[in-house]
């Protein structure tokens, strides 16, 4: 097996392979860029995403059952994901905004028993719709890191008694327990929640396709799955 993996690694042309998924990469970017402040440049994703598929080719080995385009996908927005990590793009209000909302959605949720609205959280915060409309769009950031330090994997996601296929991971999962919990914390979302995550992470939709289906913005959206991502974690803090 080491040495048939040695060969075709021997055998290949990587340049011509960068070249032909350099797109898969810009897509990956494009992907992410939807959802991350504007003074995060495309360019910078690309070129770390190429790393990324460099990675994927020299550590691909075929007859495992996993298309090299799932893998490389995964290995592609992996390597964004902890470049935006280490860079820390969001200023320390976006952050201090993100956990104040994780704090107060699990406050409520102990309080009334169930996952709060956000009409409740808002004037929890004691903050205008428009306003929590606002800081959860600027926790952008937070979210997509925060999502990927969840470990979420597509079959969670998809739902239970579906055909997972080839499962994208994101990030690393802790445990059995973990998944049990995180599943479980998925399937409390609020339906629209729930499919607007499941729709984002395992289909692979931008946000303006998602727009499309349920007829709001692309800003919109975002607010959606932040508030989705960060009720999430304020179940699974104790995971931290």
């Amino acid at each position: 097996m080491l040495n048939r993996a040695g060969a075709y690694r021997r055998n290949r042309d990587y340049d011509a392979e960068l070249r032909h998924w350099a797109p898969l990469v810009r897509k990956t970017a494009l992907h992410l860029m939807a959802r991350l402040p504007r003074s995060v440049q495309l360019d910078d994703l690309v070129q770390t995403g190429m790393i990324g598929l460099f990675e994927a080719l020299q550590a691909f080995e075929p007859g495992r059952g996993v298309k090299f385009e799932t893998y490389a996908q995964t290995r592609i927005r992996g390597a964004m994901i902890d470049d935006l990590r280490n860079t820390d793009w969001a200023p320390r209000s976006v952050h201090r905004n993100a956990r104040l909302i994780e704090d107060t959605m699990s406050e409520l949720s102990q309080e009334l028993g169930r996952s709060p609205t956000a009409t409740e959280i808002a004037q929890r915060l004691r903050v205008s719709a428009d306003d929590y409309g606002k800081m959860l769009y600027e926790t952008s950031v937070c979210t997509v890191v925060g999502m990927d330090d969840l470990g979420v994997p597509e079959d969670t996601l998809v739902g239970a008694g579906q055909n997972a296929g080839e499962n994208q991971v994101f990030g690393q999962i802790a445990s059995e327990e973990f998944r049990k919990s995180l599943a479980a914390a998925i399937e409390e979302l609020p339906r629209r929640e729930g499919v607007i995550l499941s729709l984002y992470y395992t289909e692979g939709l931008n946000l303006k396709e998602i727009g499309r289906i349920f007829d709001v913005s692309e800003s919109r959206v975002s607010q959606i799955l932040n508030q989705a991502v960060l009720r999430l974690r304020s179940r699974l803090r104790d995971w931290d």
